[in-house]
């Protein structure tokens, strides 16, 4: 019989819910094989052979020693599976040998007998022990040996004879069990600070060892074993080949498998997320080198991008409203923008659409789908849980889940998008400065020369025009294997499969992310931080009070675009919009910030300021060489560099005459001088003491980066 059977029938002991049972009785019914068995109680089960042999309630107990999955020793499959050809080769010529002592023929058949088989040390008349003595004379070896080459063999077949390495010399050496786990635990100290060295944590753990256990106790590897088992536990727990910070992510992971949300549709879940961007852009403003902050949102489940804010060094709370205002506004497309790129006005994929080219026309489309997101997921930042965003929240049914602290893995799928935007797009620009002081340049900020407005709209276009028409690994359909989708295709996917999408049911409603100010109306208006807003939609309302408490009226305000606000009408109920009454005059968004630096322009070149003389000073700032030169413009930058003041005077050299400048205009070979006019040399050599001037070492940057701007 098979050591690896178990006879079943009356005598057959099983283990069944926990208790020892015994078959009693076997039969045969209509249903199939029954048992009778009995527990230690004497009380009687019946149950079907099938439930017992097969349940996972019960296991049956064996009478005698067999193999069993339990077994320390590996089984034959794996030990034979990782031989290379010289190991199998040898573990042949052991079973050989180990045949020969057994049988007498190394084949262990007499029908394939050899030429001289069997040898007469060998003959089976001879005692087993004497037998053993000639092969270990044979081979050179100990008697000991080959009795235990005859018992793996007899145990597990050729298997048993596979060269097994050197005892205790596993992953960890021969190093004291005691010592592997103190180095742990000293590695494991250093998890949230500096990095150490393996030095250090070598030289701790024996000090440690010594305190515990008394000097000399444990035995201490050696500075080289040490440092191999070091490099075995770094797959433990890593401390000196990745970051401080990329260890302190790998410390925080679960012991257990990661659980994540699995969004079903679009819209369900919407990750908002805020990142400083790797790059240097230039303010339109002050002119001034600055760092920028991005704030996206993003739907989980087609990895569109519904939402892009970027602002200047940080992010406020009305900017992540604002970003989830686009998510119920889109903004439009940008012209020259393919037409695949461009969604209809309700997000909807065009295959769900009547072509309504080939009826109105063709009409300007949107960046990107309108959703209404069921669940806001973000983290612990102020921007986000703070009362303005969570009330509007809380009034539209938008449910916000805030990921764990330092978990970005909740939110996943965005900072994957910060990581392909990083690598894909703002690395390719001037002004990138890498992730970290490793990977920065020389001088990053010698090369920003993008305004923060046309930084943004860089990234809208990459988002809108490559990002969403690119396949990604993260996006597959369970039931198509292979089939790689971008996140357009799988919007209609998910529309397709859901079988409809939550669009705002009013498009005022988003109105309701933005900043909200009370304030009076008067005669003349409405007046936000001196700034006099008016419309007809005013007229019925003028010097009265409303029946909110303290009188006034509610106006929503966008700190982006502060040449108009938004009031809704109590009796119409309808929204409307209040322009300033300098807007004409601006003929572009206007931020409070931007304001605020040309009242204080306007203060230092003026005696009494208004708002037009400020807003016509900061125009013209901004407008800075439509109507005077490229000398001029760079001129200008430079003083606002160096912190001087506003006034400008007019520049007498022509810029072109420069080489830079002659090659970022295009100019093949040496352009030829004007008459009576003296060549302007080249600066920039940082050895040469007559160049430390800083506007002139900056002079050919600015003449090569401000030229298209």
């Amino acid at each position: 019989m098979s050591t690896a059977g178990v006879r079943v029938g009356v005598g057959t002991r099983f283990a069944y819910d926990g208790e020892t049972i015994e078959v009693v009785q076997v039969a045969s019914t209509a249903a199939g094989m029954e048992v009778v068995a009995a527990d230690r109680r004497g009380r009687m089960l019946r149950l079907g052979l099938n439930e017992l042999l097969l349940s996972e309630r019960s296991r049956v107990i064996p009478d005698g020693p067999g193999p069993s999955a339990a077994d320390e020793d590996a089984s034959a499959a794996v030990l034979l599976s990782q031989l290379t050809v010289a190991q199998r080769e040898q573990m042949l010529e052991r079973a050989g040998h180990v045949r020969e002592v057994l049988t007498g023929y190394r084949s262990g058949s007499a029908e394939l007998a050899q030429p001289g088989e069997p040898k007469p040390q060998f003959d089976l008349g001879l005692p087993l022990e004497a037998r053993y003595a000639a092969k270990a004379a044979e081979l050179g070896a100990g008697v000991r040996t080959v009795k235990r080459w005859v018992s793996r063999f007899r145990q597990i077949g050729e298997a048993g004879l596979v060269p097994q390495a050197d005892a205790g010399s596993g992953p960890l050496g021969r190093a004291d069990e005691r010592w592997v786990q103190i180095a742990l635990e000293v590695m494991g100290e250093h998890i949230g600070e500096s990095r150490p060295s393996r030095k250090m944590v070598i030289e701790r753990t024996a000090a440690r060892l010594a305190a515990d256990h008394g000097d000399g106790v444990v035995l201490l590897p050696s500075r080289a074993t040490a440092y191999r088992v070091l490099e075995e536990l770094e797959r433990r727990r890593p401390t000196f080949r990745l970051s401080a910070k990329r260890n302190q992510d790998i410390a925080g992971r679960p012991d257990t498998a990661y659980g994540k949300l699995r969004p079903t549709r679009p819209g369900e879940y919407l990750l908002m997320d805020t990142t400083r961007l790797d790059v240097f852009a230039v303010d339109p403003v002050t002119l001034r080198w600055l760092q920028a902050e991005l704030t996206v949102a993003m739907d989980w489940y087609t990895r569109c991008i519904t939402g892009i804010r970027l602002t200047p060094a940080s992010t406020k709370a009305v900017d992540a409203a604002a970003t989830l205002y686009q998510a119920f506004r889109p903004r439009p497309a940008a012209p020259g923008w393919p037409a695949h790129a461009v969604w209809p006005e309700h997000g909807i994929p065009r295959i769900v659409l009547v072509d309504r080219q080939a009826i109105d026309g063709p009409a300007a489309g949107a960046a990107a789908p309108a959703l209404v997101p069921e669940t806001l997921v973000v983290d612990h930042g102020k921007i986000y849980v703070g009362e303005h965003l969570t009330s509007v929240c809380r009034r539209l049914g938008i449910s916000i889940q805030p990921a764990r602290l330092r978990t970005g893995r909740d939110k996943g799928p965005v900072e994957r998008f910060f990581r392909t935007l990083r690598e894909d797009l703002l690395q390719a620009l001037p002004g990138y400065k890498g992730p970290d002081v490793h990977s920065r340049g020389a001088d990053p900020e010698g090369g920003a020369f993008f305004f923060l407005d046309e930084l943004e709209a860089i990234i809208r276009d990459w988002a809108g025009v490559v990002y969403h028409h690119r396949p990604h690994d993260g996006l597959a359909d369970p039931g198509v294997a292979g089939l790689r989708l971008s996140p357009a295709a799988m919007f209609e996917h998910g529309v397709a499969r859901a079988g409809y999408i939550e669009v705002p049911c009013d498009p005022d409603l988003a109105y309701e992310f933005l900043k909200v100010e009370w304030r009076t109306i008067q005669h003349y208006g409405v007046e936000i931080g001196s700034r006099r807003y008016n419309g007809a939609a005013l007229n019925a309302y003028r010097n009265r009070r409303s029946a909110h408490p303290g009188g006034g009226w509610p106006f929503h305000l966008d700190p982006d675009d502060i040449t108009r606000i938004y009031f809704r009408d109590p009796a119409e109920r309808r929204w409307h919009r209040l322009l300033w009454e300098h807007a004409p005059s601006a003929q572009m968004p206007l931020s409070e910030d931007a304001l605020a630096f040309a009242r204080r322009l306007a203060a230092s070149k003026y005696r009494y300021p208004d708002d037009r003389l400020a807003l016509a000073g900061l125009l013209e700032r901004w407008n800075l060489g439509l109507g005077t030169t490229l000398a001029e413009r760079r001129m200008a930058l430079r003083m606002s560099r160096q912190q001087a003041a506003f006034d400008f005077p007019a520049a007498a050299d022509p810029a072109a005459l420069l080489p830079s400048a002659r090659q970022a205009l295009g100019a093949a070979g040496p352009a030829t001088e004007p008459a009576g006019q003296e060549q302007i040399p080249e600066t920039g050599d940082d050895d040469d003491d007559g160049d430390l001037d800083v506007m002139d070492a900056d002079e050919d940057f600015y003449a090569d980066a401000l030229e298209d701007v």
